[in-house]
Formats: structure tokens, sequence, C-alpha cells
């Protein structure tokens, strides 16, 4: 049993034990919580947590990753490890790799049965966690995401750009929640270990979800949602920019993850296509009327079309080669963390018992 001193910070928040279900299933917890430039937020943040968790039936364990910060995160991280126990596993990261290469770190270091993602910020609370838990495993769900119905949040910067992603991304990848930017979500070990994240993908993760398991095991739930007391905001309205590109290719891959050459293929018969029929009615006319068609814009639009066309076609036959090298391969990785000691399965929990 590991027990916590007296000297333990408190949390900015109002103390709160979290409601154990009744009827939660037995299972080994691991939280993951991404950090970068969170000094001020990790004292609270690990206090919440504990304080949310104390009496949970369940062995459990804190893997916080921290994402390369330039400021005392990492020291304030090893502080709080020593304080309560070696169930807060820090993860340090070499750099800065962003959110969703942290996030896989993380989900790489747990060890648990269930695993449950939340933001180092303190706007997730941990005493959701518990209930998430306990849906997960009761209805036998691989993801059950959190809802910030009540969202503490600016309206036109966060709130309104968030809404419209959500519905795009909802009509796009057929997954369909209220909040897809809400980090604060509990997975079945077996099946997020199956997804790999890359980019920024960490916003999309129930559409990544849904390429390894079907749309009925994803299940959202509404969660407590507080406004930021501590440190910066990592996100402007730029994201929105980049979550159109991202979705795009979310779109591809979900559609044509195992046959990319039937996209490009596509488009390169039509284009192709195009370019015969173009080509065509211009050979017809000079054979029939006898008119000079070798300076006609049409002329050259044909043409390009065509080696357009075929240029569509090779690159489908190069993106089954690269498909079947890269993603399937799983031999690459996101990030680089420091060396850290092994742990066996079943030392550095933290047991109630």
């Amino acid at each position: 049993m590991t027990t916590m001193t007296d000297h333990t910070p408190s949390s900015p928040l109002p103390p709160a034990k979290a409601d154990i279900p009744a009827d939660l299933l037995p299972h080994r917890l691991s939280v993951v919580v991404p950090l970068y430039n969170e000094e001020d937020n990790v004292d609270p943040l690990v206090a919440r947590v504990h304080e949310a968790l104390d009496g949970y039936p369940y062995p459990w364990e804190l893997v916080i990753v921290d994402d390369g910060s330039a400021d005392d995160t990492v020291p304030r991280l090893e502080a709080a490890a020593r304080r309560y126990g070696p169930h807060v596993r820090v993860v340090a990261l070499m750099r800065n790799f962003k959110q969703t290469a942290a996030m896989q770190a993380g989900i790489d270091a747990a060890r648990g049965d269930v695993i449950v993602t939340m933001d180092g910020d303190l706007q997730n609370d941990p005493i959701d966690i518990p209930r998430m838990a306990g849906r997960l495993l009761r209805e036998d769900l691989d993801l059950v995401a959190g809802w910030r119905k009540n969202r503490k949040d600016g309206m036109i910067l966060r709130k309104i750009p968030s809404k419209i992603a959500n519905r795009l991304i909802a009509r796009i990848t057929g997954v369909h929640l209220q909040d897809y930017g809400c980090s604060l979500k509990a997975f079945r070990a077996s099946a997020i270990k199956n997804v790999r994240l890359y980019g920024e993908m960490h916003r999309f993760i129930p559409a990544w979800l849904a390429t390894v398991t079907t749309p009925r095991k994803i299940a959202q739930e509404e969660v407590t949602h507080h406004a930021r007391m501590f440190g910066e905001s990592k996100y402007g309205i730029s994201r929105t920019f980049r979550v159109i590109l991202d979705l795009i290719f979310v779109y591809f891959f979900m559609r044509f993850r195992t046959r990319p050459g039937h996209f490009f293929g596509g488009i390169g018969m039509g284009l192709g296509a195009l370019g015969v029929l173009i080509l065509g009615y211009l050979g017809l006319l000079k054979l029939f009327t006898g008119a000079s068609i070798g300076t006609r814009p049409m002329f050259f639009g044909g043409f390009f079309f065509v080696i357009a066309g075929i240029q569509m076609v090779t690159t489908g036959v190069l993106a089954e080669l690269l498909t079947r090298v890269y993603f399937e391969s799983g031999q690459s990785q996101a990030y680089v963390a420091r060396d850290t000691p092994a742990l066996a399965n079943d030392d550095a929990w933290h047991t109630g018992t």
C-alpha cells in the first residue's frame, strides 16, 4: 500500500471524492496525462487525482508525460512521484513532440486494463473517472468519451469553432459524438493499443478507434469542466485550419487505408477518361472537317488530362506499397523518451487496501 505524506499539496478545486459505482468490475486502471509547460498545475493535478480516487477498490497508476517542457514541470513531477509513491510514473520526452505523440507515449507506458486520458490543466476533473470506467466495463464498450456539456471556455475562440468542427467530424467519420475535443476519455486497453497516433490526430481518436472496433462500442458521457486556473492555453484559432487538414486525412484513411490505389486510381481514371474524350473529339474533328487542332487550348488540355491520369494511377500503386510498408509494419514511433526503469506488471500500483 502506498500512503501520502501529511504535506501533500491540495487541489485549488473544492475537495471531492469520486462516487465509486457499486457494480464496478475488477480491473487495473491507468490514468494518462500529457503535460507541456504546466509547472503550476503539477501539484494540484496530482493531488486532485488522489483526492478523486481515494478509496478506489482496484489497483491504479498515474502516468504523466512531460512533452519537452521548458519550465520546471519535470522537477515538480519528479518531486511529486517521490512524495506519493511509485504508482506516480513520469515519462519525460526528449523534446516537444506535441500532444498526440505525448498521449501515445503515455498509452504505450500504461499497464492497466482500462486507460483514461485527460488534460493536465485542471479543466478536466478526475472525479468523473470511476463513473466512466464503470460504464466502459459494465456495457462492454471500447471507448467512453467525455462530453463537456457546460464548457468553461471562451465562446468565439473555443466554443463556436469546436461545435462546427464536431458536426463536421461526425458527418465525415460516421462516429457521432457531441464533443470530439474533450481529452477525458476512458478506453479499453486492448482496443486503444491497436491504434497508432501520429501528427495531431489526438482530436480524432474516436474515429481512429472506429477503424479497429465497431462504432456501437463507442459512447459518450457528460463530464465536469472547469475554467483554467493556472498557465496559458496551448490552443488558438489557428488550430481550426489544422483540424480541416487532419480531417481530410482521416476521411482518406478511414475509407482507403487498405486500398489507397482505389482513391488515386479512381481520380486517375476520371482524368484519363476526360482527356481521352477531348482528344477523341478533336481527332474526329480533324478527320472529318480537316480543322487545325494543334494550336487549340483544348488539345493541350486533353493531353495533360491523360498525363495527369497516368500519374494518379501510378501514385495509387506507390501508395499501396507505402501503406503496407509504413502503416502495417508498426515499427515507427512518433516520439523519443528518456530511458526509465522497466516495471513488471504487478509492481508499483496504488491499492486501496
